[in-house]
């Protein structure tokens, strides 16, 4: 039985379905794109086109879609053209700009910006990523999710774990293991940093390192949530678009 099958089947088992209406989103899209030099050397890896589409767009529209109405987007490098962008969209009125003069690093900006979504659930994307998925499997997960899970974290097959987040997994879906960037990593199972939180994660994960100088919540702060979150297999191809190759393979997708 697959990853997902497990989740669904076992969806009767929870908790029902939490409030969509009060949901949030923080997009993280302050990253320097150096390894798709020289294309962003004028344009930050936020904006570049899939599909002659800016990949930020890509992530609004989905999560309008999701029915999610506040957005913020943490800027930084080029933050004049995110600038730009956001403020000739469609949905600006729904969008947030937080500006880092100097890189918090992802669990700084998470919280730099915590008034903004302590107190809901709320959806964490690095915006650096491309999917085709729709990411309504993954808000179903979370709304279905056990009494005792804060997060449910999307989940991808990568074909270069060495280079990610690995988790290991109970026949429940429960993220026993988490292996940030190991030489052998034990699965191929990719943590794909996209997240959904409960309203109780900034209290128990975030609160304890608040006096940590920096703090990256992947490697930082994922491990503190072992056996608190679930995974979620995500349904349609997925990449980091970091690298020439992986945004090649982000372009040639929308073509197909």
């Amino acid at each position: 039985m697959s990853l997902c099958h497990i989740i669904f089947a076992n969806a009767n088992k929870s908790q029902p379905p939490s409030s969509i209406k009060t949901m949030r989103a923080v997009l993280l899209a302050a990253g320097l794109g150096t390894r798709l030099k020289p294309l962003t050397n004028t344009i930050p890896k936020c904006l570049v086109p899939i599909g002659g589409r800016p990949l930020l767009d890509y992530w609004i529209e989905k999560l309008i879609k999701l029915g999610i109405s506040k957005i913020l987007i943490n800027t930084h490098y080029k933050s004049e053209l995110v600038e730009a962008f956001v403020h000739s969209h469609k949905y600006r009125e729904q969008i947030y700009l937080s500006h880092e003069t100097e890189l918090l690093d992802t669990g700084g900006t998470l919280i730099k910006n915590r008034e903004f979504w302590d107190s809901s659930d709320v959806l964490i994307a690095h915006a650096d990523n491309f999917t085709t998925s729709d990411l309504s499997g993954l808000i179903s997960a979370h709304s279905f999710r056990a009494s005792h899970i804060d997060v449910t974290m999307l989940l991808f097959y990568s074909d270069t774990p060495q280079s990610c987040g690995i988790v290991e997994l109970d026949e429940l879906n429960i993220i026993t293991g988490y292996f940030e960037k190991v030489a052998q990593p034990p699965t191929n199972l990719a943590n794909g940093a996209v997240f959904l939180f409960s309203p109780k994660v900034f209290q128990r994960f975030f609160q304890p390192m608040l006096r940590e100088k920096r703090l990256s919540l992947c490697a930082d702060i994922v491990p503190t949530m072992i056996g608190s979150m679930q995974g979620w297999l995500v349904d349609g191809p997925y990449m980091d678009i970091g690298t020439p190759a992986s945004y090649k393979h982000a372009n040639d997708i929308i073509k197909l």
